[in-house]
């Protein structure tokens, strides 16, 4: 079996520091992930690669495939991810317009980019990899986030119809008030797993882990100060809130 701290150790002694190394199969089977090189071709970097494990191993070593991805594929990838996160935005906008108002929902979406930007953001300053499993945790992320949004939303509009005193922001702080509890706690029952698979999960899950740690914070702290925030901005009222009475639905008695 293959030691991969051994790899890690060996390539970066070989001036390859920055390369990903992970179990591929077998345990004997092993797959190294690099980026390009500037004035470098792919095939002189695997070679060099493979010439430098195949010296410092001690044991013949056998290449079974070299595979690259190019600027195109990057592009394609790039596109198709950007397409995903619009597409579930608008469809999540929708959502919440139709259960519960226009405003309910524009907070929703601000709150939804501004946690996507967050993560993106930090991923960014850290010079972090954005690959796949990290566009999927971001994915995750927009599903948590809408929940804890639609939690908060959901007693907002119940106390507006039951409260008969008080301003839009009393009942609005009330309703944060009685959800608090709820919010954090999920929230660092979910965060316990999410530290175990940062520090326990490997190498192969650290983007997608963090980026979901990241996006738990920001998403806790957006449903309560963000959105929230932003309804009572575009200027919501007990009337846009209360059921609509059907025509005919109180019929006065015939004497």
């Amino acid at each position: 079996a293959v030691e991969l701290s051994e790899v890690r150790g060996q390539l970066e002694t070989a001036g390859y520091g920055d390369a990903i190394v992970q179990q591929f199969g077998t345990p004997r089977d092993i797959l190294v992930r690099l980026a390009p090189r500037v004035g470098v071709s792919d095939k002189t970097l695997s070679y060099d690669v493979f010439k430098a494990l195949n010296t410092s191993a001690g044991a013949e070593l056998e290449l079974r495939r070299v595979e690259f991805v190019g600027p195109q594929v990057g592009d394609e990838l790039t596109e198709d991810g950007g397409l995903a996160m619009l597409y579930a935005l608008i469809a999540i906008s929708i959502y919440v317009m139709l259960r519960f108002e226009w405003r309910f929902s524009v907070g929703a979406l601000i709150a939804l980019v501004h946690d996507v930007l967050i993560t993106i953001g930090l991923f960014s300053l850290l010079q972090m990899e954005f690959d796949l499993p990290v566009l999927a945790a971001l994915l995750a992320v927009i599903g948590y986030s809408l929940n804890d949004t639609i939690v908060v939303y959901d007693r907002i509009r119940e106390n507006f119809r039951k409260m008969r005193k008080g301003s839009p922001q009393q009942i609005i702080d009330s309703s944060l008030n009685q959800t608090l509890s709820r919010t954090l706690v999920t929230s660092l029952t979910t965060m316990l797993v999410l530290l175990a698979l940062f520090f326990l999960g490997g190498e192969i899950i650290h983007g997608f882990a963090f980026a979901l740690l990241i996006g738990v914070i920001v998403g806790t702290y957006s449903s309560i100060f963000v959105a929230s925030v932003a309804v009572l901005m575009l200027g919501i009222n007990k009337e846009d809130l209360m059921p609509v009475k059907k025509e005919g639905a109180q019929v006065d008695d015939m004497p």
